[in-house]
């Protein structure tokens, strides 16, 4: 790491300590239904009952249960319904997905852009992933998706400490320099802080490291570099061959083949157009 950069993550890193910068955290009725669904002691009245207390983030569902990418085929018109026909594991992921939409708003405009930029790469990479993930055996779509929408949010603090002190990241290529060496400790900082699982924590650790090998079946490091490759987002990090990329043999990809066929395109745009809507 280079200096600059262990410099601007130990400012950052106080920051956080010291209540200057704030990690995103997520609404407390999408934690209650995480950790109620976590401990498989729950009905659906019960999720639909902690649901109905966040009206703005009951709306965002039904509106992203009734998308094409879940519509069945009567419209979901209550809560109930949704944590009938999509299951209570579904629902918590797509809430989760909802209230981590929020990490991404901000009322500086001097950064909105930048981080309306951010989104929509996530949201690229999340509707890949879940293609993606659809085709290995073991894989959750809706982890994927998650996967793919948390993979660049250590890139948040940075941006927004970089907006508060200018001085501190002079050219715009040191900035992003800066964010590819020290995104993914900050990325673990925010996801430990909200308490996720291991597997994606291991996505922000990682995703950039595309001379990864592990044993054993793919997981959702493979599958976000893969969705990566295949977007229009591909990292510099990244070799121009992908025979030399373990995640490619790890899923089981033609490394030739850098264009998927018409029909897992347009099951990939019905997903992004779907994320697009939280």
């Amino acid at each position: 790491m280079s200096e600059q950069a262990q410099e601007v993550l130990q400012q950052l890193c106080k920051a956080v300590e010291t209540d200057q910068i704030k990690l995103p955290t997520l609404p407390e009725v999408a934690l209650k239904i995480r950790d109620t669904v976590e401990k498989d002691s729950y009905s659906a009245a019960e999720i639909a009952e902690l649901l109905s207390q966040d009206t703005a983030l009951t709306a965002r569902l039904l509106q992203l249960a009734n998308s094409p990418l879940y519509r069945s085929r009567n419209e979901i018109i209550s809560l109930q319904q949704a944590v009938t026909r999509l299951g209570v594991r579904i629902v918590k992921d797509l809430v989760v997905m909802l209230a981590i939409k929020q990490a991404f708003n901000t009322s500086n405009r001097n950064i909105e852009n930048q981080f309306r930029e951010i989104w929509q790469t996530s949201i690229d990479v999340a509707a890949i992933s879940r293609v993606l993930a659809k085709t290995q055996s073991g894989m959750d779509a809706e982890q994927a998706v998650l996967a793919g929408l948390i993979h660049n949010i250590g890139t948040l603090p940075i941006i927004e400490m970089a907006n508060r002190q200018p001085s501190l990241v002079a050219e715009p290529d040191n900035l992003l320099s800066i964010i590819r060496e020290i995104q993914a400790p900050l990325g673990e900082k925010i996801l430990s802080f909200w308490n996720f699982p291991q597997n994606l924590i291991n996505v922000v650790a990682q995703w950039n490291n595309f001379q990864r090998s592990h044993p054993g079946q793919a997981d959702y490091v493979d599958i976000i570099q893969a969705a990566l490759l295949h977007s229009q987002h591909m990292p510099i990090e990244a070799p121009d061959d992908w025979n030399e990329i373990p995640a490619i043999e790890k899923l089981g990809l033609d490394p030739s083949i850098r264009e998927f066929d018409t029909n897992t395109q347009q099951e990939m745009e019905l997903a992004r157009k779907s994320l697009m809507s939280i």
